[in-house]
């Protein structure tokens, strides 16, 4: 039961870090394509650039994610950037 508990303790921040690069940098990515539709050009030129920007932000999160200390910091860092670009896409969707 020791060796169980060990394992999980060691496992664990590596099982969140995964989920967070998974699954929190494919909901940044899509953040910040949404938001990219908020920038003062036209909308067609928006989407490809949200498209094209969402595979540097999905990339960067997975970087992201794997470089700091601790996963804490990993999900901390996630949804720090989440903030603002949720903030864009909220005024995209409310439009």
């Amino acid at each position: 039961m020791l060796v169980l508990g060990r394992w999980a303790r060691s496992v664990a921040p590596l099982m969140s870090r995964i989920t967070a690069a998974l699954f929190g940098g494919y909901a940044l990515a899509a953040l910040a394509s949404v938001a990219a539709v908020a920038l003062p050009i036209s909308r067609s030129e928006a989407v490809l650039t949200g498209m094209l920007a969402s595979f540097a932000v999905y990339a960067g999160a997975v970087v992201w994610v794997f470089a700091v200390r601790s996963a804490w910091r990993a999900w901390a860092g996630l949804l720090a950037a989440a903030l603002p670009l949720g903030l864009a896409a909220w005024s995209v969707w409310a439009s």
